[in-house]
């Protein structure tokens, strides 16, 4: 076999027709199942890849899918793009990061895009639609968009999430178990549901204890790390501190544990934080975050499955698909410091 293994490569391998691997490598459900494996694994053994340009021409498609993100440089992006990816090359399909920084010009240039058919589907992370509505209505029925994390109500995608006030709510519970009493809570930004859910969760699990929620002790936050240190330096100096912080995200985690540590007192001596999201750098920080782990590389993989279905002809599913998520305990919680003693100076 000389240069780009080709269909007919693995036909003459495995002794089957050239359209019966076009078959299994494309539409798999033409094609009995131990055919379509044989058919799958001689094609990764020999590194098959699909010709793009050929496989455009003849579907009408661009043979690319949009993920569209707020900021593409958050690391919390790159397991959910990786898990997006696999499933997207597995197919046939490239991926595109489209970058909105909370530019509405931006988010209306990517929804061009797909109507320009520049792009077959969309990956949203951005938790809102375009306020210009026509550019919705210019899409044909049924759109290929599936929404992952952030929920989007009434616009009739599929959608791919978590949990966040169940979540939110154990991370809490695991800082009351240990014995705080006066917990504070970083909040995302608070008109997105991703953030309503998370300070609901914190309020929960405090009202299930019986316990108050101070004035001040919910402090406003943006997902960033200067919001941490600010929420941080605010909850310090209230009269009577916090022993505990749960910041609706791992960047606002590092912040406030910054701040906390700049002001001269230790974590989790004299304050334990809990985060949310498990980035790669949490459990290499020091000490390693406390944090809610969420199933990103699978939250790829699933969006992307969905997409798939849904530029199959499919309609995705009608009921959101929630995964599951898990507390991580590492170095940062620990009991509340004994009543009565000052924070170290």
């Amino acid at each position: 076999m000389n240069g780009r293994p080709k269909i007919k490569d693995i036909a003459a391998m495995l002794g089957v027709s050239s359209a019966t691997v076009s078959r299994a490598l494309g539409d798999g459900d033409l094609v009995a199942e131990p055919t379509r494996t044989r058919i799958r694994e001689a094609a990764r053994t020999l590194n098959y890849r699909p010709n793009a340009s050929a496989r455009s021409l003849r579907t009408r498609r661009a043979m690319a899918v949009l993920m569209v993100v707020r900021d593409v440089g958050n690391p919390f992006y790159l397991d959910i793009l990786k898990g997006v990816e696999a499933t997207a090359r597995a197919a046939g399909y490239a991926v595109l990061m489209g970058n909105t920084e909370n530019d509405p010009d931006r988010e209306v240039e990517y929804f061009h895009m797909l109507r320009d058919g520049h792009a077959d589907g969309m990956i949203l992370m951005t938790g809102k639609l375009p306020a210009d509505t026509a550019v919705l209505d210019a899409l044909p029925e049924a759109p290929p968009v599936v929404v992952a994390l952030e929920m989007i109500a009434d616009s009739g995608f599929p959608h791919v999430q978590i949990d966040n006030e169940a979540a939110a709510a154990a991370a809490v519970r695991h800082l009351i178990g240990l014995g705080h009493r006066r917990i504070a809570h970083v909040c995302g930004p608070v008109p997105e549901p991703m953030s309503r859910g998370r300070r609901a969760g914190y309020r929960a699990a405090m009202a299930e204890a019986g316990l108050a929620v101070p004035p001040g002790y919910e402090q406003p936050g943006d997902y960033l790390l200067d919001g941490g240190r600010r929420a941080g330096r605010a909850l310090l100096a209230l009269d009577e501190p916090p022993t505990a912080i749960f910041a609706a995200n791992d960047e606002m985690a590092y912040g406030a544990i910054h701040e906390v540590r700049r002001l001269g007192r230790e974590v989790p001596r004299d304050v334990s934080v809990v985060g949310f999201d498990d980035l790669y750098l949490s459990e290499a920080f020091y000490p390693p975050l406390t944090t809610v782990r969420q199933p990103r590389t699978e939250i790829g993989r699933t969006a992307m499955t969905m997409l798939l279905d849904i530029l199959s002809g499919g309609r995705g599913p009608r009921r959101p698909v929630v995964l599951d998520t898990a507390l991580q305990v590492r170095g940062t919680t620990a009991p509340p410091p004994p009543a009565g003693r000052r924070p170290h100076a």
